[in-house]
Formats: C-alpha cells, sequence, structure tokens
C-alpha cells in the first residue's frame, strides 16, 4: 500500500466529516446529496480494497440518523440497515463476485429486484396482528415513535390480515417499508397549498418526511401518504427461506408491497432490466432513485452477513444523479397566457439528469423568499425525467457576501404596465389583458395540438403574424386571408394554403375540444367535457356566468359594512376576524358550496362570520342582506357546483373567464367568423352502461381516453375525473396514478379495457 492512498484516504475521511458537520450541525451544506456519495463510497472502495486504512472515526463506520427530540424513542428488535450502492453493471458484477468468494464453491444465486423507493423508512410492529408501534428508521437501533401518524395512513393495514380470507397473522410481526408521496398526490396537494394562497413544496420526500413526524397527526391525516412494505425485521413462530416468498407474504396480508418486483435466476438476467426501470422511471406512480437488488436465498444472505453498515447480501443500483450544484446569474421574467410572472433562474451550464441545464423554475417570488434564493448564490438544482429543471435551495455555505436579492419586477417587461399582486394571491399579475407576451402566450395554446390543433400554426408563425400586426387575438386566426400571408417570408402557397385549410376545420371542432382550448385555469379536457356536457353550449356558460358575477357583486355590497369595521375588533379576535373576511370576500369558493341544498342557513351564516357580526351595531340587518344575496348568489352558482368534477375554485375560475367583457368579444368575433359554440348531439348507440359512472387513470392498450370516454357515453354512461364512492367503476391502464389506490380504498371495482368492451356489449 502506498503513501499515496493512505493520504487519500485521510483526505477523503476529513472532507466528509466536515461536510457531515454542515449538514447535520450548520444545517448548511455545501455539496449536493450526489457529490457526498461519490466521496462516500471512493473511500468505501478504497477500505475494502485495503481493510488496514479502516480508522474509528471513518464516517463509513456509522449509519446516520433521522432522530428527532420531539417523539418518544423506539429501540428496534433488529438493526435497521443501510445499502452499499452501485453505479454500473461492472459494479454489480464486482459485488456478486464478492460474495461468491465468501460461500461455498459452486453456490449459484439467485435475486429478487425491488423499486428503490425514494421515501422515509418507516418500522412497523404488529401484536396479535394489531398494529401497536411505528417508528422511524433513526439511527438504524433507535428510532422517533410516529405511531399516531402512521395510523392515518390508509394503505396500512391497522389489522392483518385485512381480508379474512388472508392468512394467519404471527403472534408477533416487524415490518420494514418506506413512506412517500405518489406523485398525482404531491401535485394535489401543492393545488391545494396554492388554492389556499400558501407556498409550493418543492421537495415530494421531504415534505413526507415533515407529515410523519407532525406533533398533531390530523396534519398527517389530511395528506395522502402512501406506504410500501419490502421487508420482515422480526416475526415470532414463522420463518421464511426466500425474500420472494416473504414479498408474496406481506402481500397476501393485505400489505401494499413494491409493484414492478420481479423473481430472477441470474444476476444477468437482471442487468437488461436496468435501463428499463430507468427509463421508465418517469411513468411510475412515485419516485425512485435506482433500483434494490437482494439475495433471494435468506440462509445464505445472513451467511454473507454485514460489512460496515451495510448487508452483503443487497445492493442498490443508482441511477445517474439528478441533482447539481451551479451558479445562478440571473434571472429572467416570465409572463403566462393568464398574465402570471414565473421567475425563472439563468445558470451556469451544468449536466444534470442526462442533459445540459442552463435554466430552472424558481416557481413564484414566495418560493424565492422562502428559499432565499440570491442572485450569484451557489444553487442545488434537481431534474427528474422530463421535468422542468426546478431550483432545491441554496448552498448557504458557499456565500461570500455579494449576492443580491431577488425581488418582484415593478413593471412587466414586455407591456410596461405595473406588476399587480391580487388581494390573497401568491402570484404576480401583469393586468392588461393586450400585453404581447400574454397575447402570444394564449394564442400559442389556443392553436397548439391537443387544443384547437391548427397545423401550420407553430410559435414561430404565431410570432411572426403578431409583430406583423395580422393577429391581435384568437379570434383573429379564424379571419385570415391568403393575400397578406403569401407576402411574407417563408409562407409559400402551398403552405398558406394548408393553414387555411386547417383553420377551416378548427371551426367546427366539439365544444369540449374548443373550450380546452381556451385557456381557462384547470379546465383541462376532462373539466371541459363536463361543461360541455352540462351546458351544451358557450351561451349557457356566458348566461350562468354573468348571473353568478351579478349575485357576487350583490353580495359584496351586502358584505361592505362588515369589512370596513374589522379593524375596529380586538387583536385576540383576529384570527376569527380574517377567517370571516376571507368568506366574505371570495362567498363562491368559501359560502356557496359549504350552504347548497341548506333551506335555512341563516344561524349557521351568522356562527360562521362570528366576530364580525357581534361587533357590528346593525348586525340583524346586515345578516338579512347577507342571507338573501347568498340564496341568490347559490341559485346563480347552484348548476356549475353541482357537477361532480368540479370544486369551487374551478367554478371560480370559469366564471370569471366568462363574465370577462375582453374574453366576450373574442368569443363574439369567433361565433361571427362560424365557429361552432354548441356541443354535437350525441349519438346513443346503447344504454348498456347507463346509470353507470366511470373514472379514467392510466394509459390503455388501444384507445386513447378521449376515444374511451366517448365510447362510455356513447353508451350511456358517465365520465368524471376523480373517484368517490359513487364511482361505479375505475377503468385503468398502465402506469395508474393514485386514482387507482383511491378505487382499491373505497372498494370500487377496477376494470380493463377489455372488461369495458365486455361491459359495452352487455357481458
Amino acid at each position: 500500500m502506498t503513501d499515496d492512498l493512505v493520504r487519500r484516504a485521510a483526505a477523503l475521511r476529513d472532507q466528509l466529516h466536515e461536510h457531515i458537520y454542515r449538514y447535520n450541525v450548520l444545517n448548511a451544506p455545501i455539496i449536493t446529496d450526489a457529490e457526498y456519495d461519490r466521496l462516500y463510497h471512493e473511500l468505501v472502495a478504497l477500505e475494502t480494497e485495503h481493510p488496514e486504512l479502516v480508522t474509528p472515526d471513518s464516517p463509513t463506520q456509522r449509519a446516520g440518523s433521522d432522530l428527532s427530540e420531539e417523539f418518544p424513542k423506539v429501540t428496534h428488535p433488529a438493526p435497521i440497515l443501510s445499502l452499499s450502492n452501485a453505479f454500473s453493471e461492472d459494479d454489480l458484477r464486482a459485488w456478486e463476485e464478492r460474495n461468491l468468494k465468501l460461500l461455498p464453491p459452486g453456490t449459484q444465486l439467485d435475486y429478487t429486484l425491488e423499486p428503490k423507493l425514494d421515501g422515509l423508512t418507516i418500522v412497523i410492529t404488529y401484536e396479535n396482528g394489531v398494529l401497536t408501534r411505528a417508528a422511524t428508521r433513526g439511527n438504524g437501533e433507535v428510532g422517533d415513535d410516529v405511531t399516531p401518524n402512521v395510523r392515518t395512513i390508509r394503505s396500512v393495514p391497522l389489522r392483518i390480515p385485512a381480508r379474512t380470507d388472508g392468512p394467519a397473522a404471527p403472534e408477533r410481526l416487524v415490518v420494514r417499508g418506506e413512506v412517500l408521496f405518489h406523485k398525482d398526490d404531491f401535485q394535489a396537494l401543492n393545488r391545494k397549498q396554492e388554492a389556499e394562497g400558501l407556498p409550493r413544496y418543492v421537495n415530494a420526500r421531504n415534505t413526507a418526511s415533515g407529515t410523519l413526524k407532525q406533533k398533531d397527526s390530523r396534519i398527517t391525516a389530511a395528506r395522502p401518504l402512501t406506504a410500501y412494505i419490502y421487508q420482515i425485521v422480526e416475526s415470532v413462530g414463522m420463518t421464511w427461506d426466500k425474500q420472494w416468498d416473504i414479498l408474496g407474504y406481506l402481500r397476501d396480508l393485505g400489505f401494499k408491497t413494491p409493484p414492478g418486483a420481479g423473481f430472477y435466476p441470474t444476476l444477468s438476467d437482471i442487468i437488461p432490466q436496468l435501463p428499463t426501470w430507468e427509463s421508465h422511471r418517469k411513468d411510475l406512480p412515485f419516485e425512485i432513485d435506482g433500483i434494490v437488488i437482494k439475495v433471494n436465498d435468506l440462509r445464505v444472505a445472513a451467511e454473507l452477513g454485514i460489512v460496515g453498515k451495510d448487508p452483503r447480501g443487497a445492493t442498490a443500483y443508482k441511477f445517474p444523479s439528478q441533482e447539481a450544484t451551479t451558479r445562478l446569474i440571473d434571472v429572467a421574467v416570465n409572463i403566462g397566457r393568464t398574465g402570471k410572472v414565473t421567475p425563472t433562474a439563468q445558470l451556469e451550464p451544468v449536466f444534470v439528469g442526462g442533459v445540459t441545464v442552463t435554466s430552472a423554475s424558481l416557481h413564484n417570488y414566495d418560493q424565492v423568499a422562502k428559499l432565499d434564493v440570491r442572485l450569484g448564490d451557489t444553487i442545488v438544482i434537481k431534474r427528474s425525467g422530463d421535468v422542468i429543471p426546478y431550483v432545491v435551495g441554496p448552498v448557504i455555505g458557499a456565500r461570500d457576501g455579494s449576492e443580491q436579492p431577488i425581488l418582484p419586477p415593478e413593471t412587466c417587461p414586455y407591456s410596461s404596465d405595473a406588476i399587480v399582486q391580487p388581494e390573497g394571491a401568491v402570484d404576480y399579475y401583469c393586468p392588461n389583458p393586450l400585453c404581447p407576451e400574454r397575447v402570444f402566450r394564449s394564442i400559442e395554446f389556443f392553436v397548439s395540438r391537443g387544443a384547437m390543433d391548427i397545423e401550420g400554426m407553430g410559435p414561430q408563425t404565431v410570432m411572426t403574424l403578431i409583430e406583423q400586426g395580422i393577429i391581435m387575438d384568437e379570434s383573429d386566426i379564424f379571419y385570415l386571408k391568403a393575400e397578406p400571408l403569401l407576402e411574407l417570408e417563408g409562407f409559400a402557397e402551398k403552405k398558406v394554403e394548408n393553414l387555411l385549410a386547417s383553420i377551416a376545420a378548427a371551426k367546427n371542432r366539439p365544444l369540449a375540444q374548443f373550450l380546452a382550448s381556451l385557456g381557462i385555469d384547470g379546465v383541462g379536457s376532462t373539466v371541459a367535457g363536463l361543461l360541455a356536457d352540462h351546458f351544451g353550449s358557450i351561451e349557457a356558460l356566458t348566461i350562468t356566468a354573468r348571473a353568478v358575477r351579478e349575485a357576487e357583486t350583490a353580495f359584496a355590497t351586502a358584505a361592505q359594512p362588515l369589512i370596513q369595521t374589522a379593524e375596529q375588533i380586538p387583536a385576540e379576535e383576529q384570527e376569527s376576524v380574517e377567517r370571516g373576511l376571507a368568506r366574505l370576500r371570495h362567498p363562491l369558493v368559501e359560502l356557496a358550496p359549504r350552504y347548497l341544498g341548506v333551506p335555512d342557513f341563516k344561524d349557521r351564516l351568522a356562527r360562521a362570520l362570528t366576530p364580525l357580526l357581534d361587533n357590528h351595531p346593525f348586525s340583524a340587518a346586515i345578516l338579512d342582506d347577507l342571507t338573501a344575496t347568498l340564496r341568490q348568489l347559490i341559485q346563480a352558482a347552484e348548476k356549475p357546483l353541482t357537477i361532480e368534477g368540479l370544486g369551487p375554485i374551478l367554478v371560480d375560475n370559469v366564471v370569471t373567464w366568462f363574465a370577462d367583457d375582453f374574453h366576450q368579444r373574442i368569443l363574439e368575433k369567433m361565433r361571427a367568423a362560424g365557429v361552432r359554440m354548441e356541443a354535437e348531439a350525441k349519438v346513443m348507440h346503447s344504454d348498456s352502461l347507463a346509470g353507470l359512472t366511470f373514472v379514467l387513470t392510466g394509459t390503455l392498450p388501444t384507445m386513447s381516453r378521449e376515444e374511451a370516454s366517448a365510447l362510455i357515453e356513447a353508451h350511456g354512461g358517465k365520465v368524471t375525473g376523480s373517484v368517490s364512492k359513487k364511482t361505479s367503476y375505475v377503468l385503468m391502464g398502465e402506469s395508474p396514478g393514485s386514482k387507482a389506490d383511491k378505487a382499491r380504498q373505497l372498494g370500487v371495482p377496477i376494470i380493463s379495457e377489455d372488461d369495458l368492451k365486455r361491459l359495452v356489449s352487455g357481458g
């Protein structure tokens, strides 16, 4: 062994100790987890090759910890170990060769493969089939007791077996698994945050960890965590020989086990699976950062033993890092079609997730302030699959004092209008609907594939037509003539002919497709279909929107005396005051859904507005006016509020769009140009699905979701966007989202495309 190796090992130990201190004590890391892993595994490799380099203070000699002083401690019945890592086929081959050297000659190893879930480790104890305790991994030997919170996770059975026909539960069973957010659930949580005017969560794993460690289990219960179980830590009265059998047993008891897990007779059978898992990770319902390969024979795995804190009988194959550090050199201000201002980080180029990244999303200025990101910072960025890279946060320890704060712009960089932040909103907006960038983004979306699908009108063509003054909004598209187009560079006669033909065809798009193309916030194809089905025309939607807005105005007038006197209410009652003011200012969202279908809600409304009413001398008269105007609002909004799959925020978005005079002028110009704005009469082929409600999830084998929806509706069925107890069936394809889990929780039957076809034919 050379002096260079000794010096390198010592240098690695020093660097790792420094980074551990910065991460765990100062809470100010200056490198990413992936960069730490590279240093750590270089030291592991050195110590494995030269055991004499191992020192008592080596970072390889201790496990990490997620312990918190706020929770009681639980001692695990056996060490909850971590895993060694492999980063290539050669690493996996070397891992197997090392193991075979420790086993009798001629030993044949078979394996299980499981996705490496990117969540929080959990250890759950069952006594006589009843959940009695749940703890975090902690330091591997002692964890935090989070039993009340784990009880709220619906995928964790409180009693096993979960089914009456399941196998008998041991007298004592301790299992290990992972708690995480499904991607759809995490997005839904962020939509809820935005709807409530709260900042978005950035990292799903950290949010899951924070959710599991809430002191108030009601907060945990309100967030849709999912748990997957994959290991038996201890059992009394039962033993198993194979890991593959354990996964089957856990599944039979009623646990969710890692989807996609498989048995493979040799390592050579696993190697071809690696690129498949990596390429399809973005299609999975949850985040993974690799796959776990385990020796299937548990006795052999036990015989192989442990090195450091890692069992030799299992390893984690890690995908290329999706995080990196780089420098934030500028922030670009982007204006969307609704006017929303989005800051985008301009970066020194960095290679991450398989591509070179030069920009990353900062979401909004509230998030910028929360992260305390500054110009000139060294920052951590993450890229997951095809998702736009986003900023995780700054590397505080790398600051030198020259960094500058990032503030919202005062004026729109495209129209020079003053930027506004609506009351209670997180985002900032350019308020001018004629802002050149808003116009461009709106038209670009309107003509795109999946919207009105006008071929030949890509972003560059749209920009050219706007710059030449030929179009100013979406309606102008339907008035285009050949002559001015032929004068433009690059517009040959055939191109113009095809473009005009595509525009003519777009005039007859189905109403649902037209609605989805308007760019109404939250109105995609599913919601647009619901609106088309229930209203049947743009005119009917407009009449309803105007009636709702008129009723809201009347309610606002009645509420004004209470709002004006709110500041005079004592400070100790201000929390109730703020809740009451929110209800008064947003009655369509906060009050109308609450009292919909309630014949006499006057007393309930009075309680909801305490202490605003209690502190006003004319409260009785004001309450009468509020009750009367709220009743008018409920009557006006009853139709959209009772559409299953439309929440009050979506209804408010639709009403706001259709009640807007600018949008109405555009619609009128389109109507005059011959754009169809009524739904086609649906052709009914049969009533075989009459009375049945379907929800679609995943990718179907031979038809699109739109085709499946049309098939269902043509035979009398109904398609909605969310699963409830009223749902008849969930039609599931490949890579389903959280809707499938919700269906299982509620006992809603899950069917395939073939099952649907049998139902249609009367089977």
